[in-house]
């Protein structure tokens, strides 16, 4: 009541949390949208005066573009996603067309898809330290069951229709290929917890879309998922396995899918996958990735990476210095697998 000033807190993939405050005018306060490689590049104009305060930056931006694409899913749905990474690499992709994109450097496509929560712009030190530095392409999937877009968007993908969320992730996988944004062989995924159910059924149901995965405290076997810890209450998501086993669930079980499905019958064919979990994860069993990897292994796979901290919970680490250990432990697995100069063999070798 006092005066007309408005408080604004701006965050992004590139920018750390930063505090501004206006007068009111109007004219500080737009959102402009511009084209910028490509994508669709969101900035605010913000008072000339400049940032109250803002949290420390990790990582250098000046050679980065954080910009927003889409494609099409399976049934014609538009599915956005942002993209991360060196300006080089979307001019690249750019000046090569229809041409080789060999020269790309490794793409972690990011994704969760369930619950309603949303995909947002937001910094992070890890991934820009682990990964854009380095040189890597980051893709963060907004595929329906989640919260982009409402309710509308998260019931799209609910219970008998989950499927519809693997769609789209394998939709955005294909895009970053045929935009020639990665290549043929450098696409990573990476999801946790639901996004770790999402990373079963892309590797039991479309394999051939990515070459290297990291699956993290996973949700895999959905016959007894409402038995253990705190399952039961994730019927309202997933259904009732008691009821809706062979309606749905059994279809998005990877557990129960790996060796049977064709395209994973033969899981010496599957991508080099790293399954992460914690021992005392108090929500999400760690019997599902253990269950998992041991089906894997027995299955003859020799591309099956396993790591289980006895600490942490749901969130897989108890402190930073764990969780530093865990994000190197992903992104060193991810880049080894998905470098262009080794062979499966060499890279595995590697480990």
């Amino acid at each position: 009541d006092e005066n007309d000033r408005v408080w604004i807190t701006r965050s992004g993939f590139l920018s750390p949390s930063t505090l501004y405050v206006s007068d009111g005018d109007v004219d500080d306060l737009v959102l402009n949208a511009s084209s910028a490689e490509g994508g669709d590049d969101l900035t605010l104009s913000l008072p000339a005066r400049g940032p109250l305060y803002s949290l420390p930056s990790f990582f250098e931006t000046e050679d980065l573009v954080a910009t927003q694409r889409s494609c099409k899913s399976a049934d014609g749905t538009v599915i956005p996603y942002f993209l991360i990474g060196k300006r080089e690499t979307l001019e690249r992709a750019a000046a090569a067309g229809g041409g080789d994109a060999a020269d790309q450097p490794p793409c972690l496509v990011y994704g969760y898809g369930g619950f309603e929560i949303p995909m947002q712009a937001g910094y992070s030190a890890s991934i820009g330290i682990g990964w854009l530095r380095r040189g890597g392409t980051f893709v963060e999937a907004c595929i329906r069951g989640g919260g982009e877009f409402g309710p509308t968007w998260h019931q799209a993908a609910l219970k008998g229709k989950r499927i519809k969320a693997y769609e789209d992730m394998k939709a955005v996988c294909d895009d970053v290929v045929v935009q020639k944004l990665a290549r043929r062989g450098g696409v990573g995924i990476q999801g946790g917890s639901n996004g770790g159910l999402m990373v079963g059924n892309m590797l039991t149901h479309f394999p051939e879309c990515f070459d290297a995965a990291v699956c993290q405290v996973p949700l895999l076997d959905m016959r007894r998922f409402h038995k253990l810890l705190a399952g039961a209450s994730w019927m309202a998501e997933y259904g009732n396995p008691d009821e809706d086993w062979e309606s749905w669930l059994e279809r998005y079980s990877p557990y129960h899918q790996l060796g049977w499905r064709q395209c994973c019958a033969d899981v010496s064919s599957l991508p080099p996958t790293l399954f992460t979990t914690s021992t005392r994860d108090d929500r999400v069993h760690p019997a599902h990735a253990r269950k998992m990897v041991a089906k894997l292994l027995d299955l003859g796979s020799d591309k099956t990476f396993y790591y289980e901290n006895i600490e942490g919970g749901h969130g897989g680490a108890a402190n930073n210095e764990q969780r530093s250990f865990m994000k190197t432990l992903e992104y060193s697995f991810l880049w080894k697998m998905l470098s262009a100069s080794d062979s499966d063999d060499d890279k595995a070798a590697k480990l």
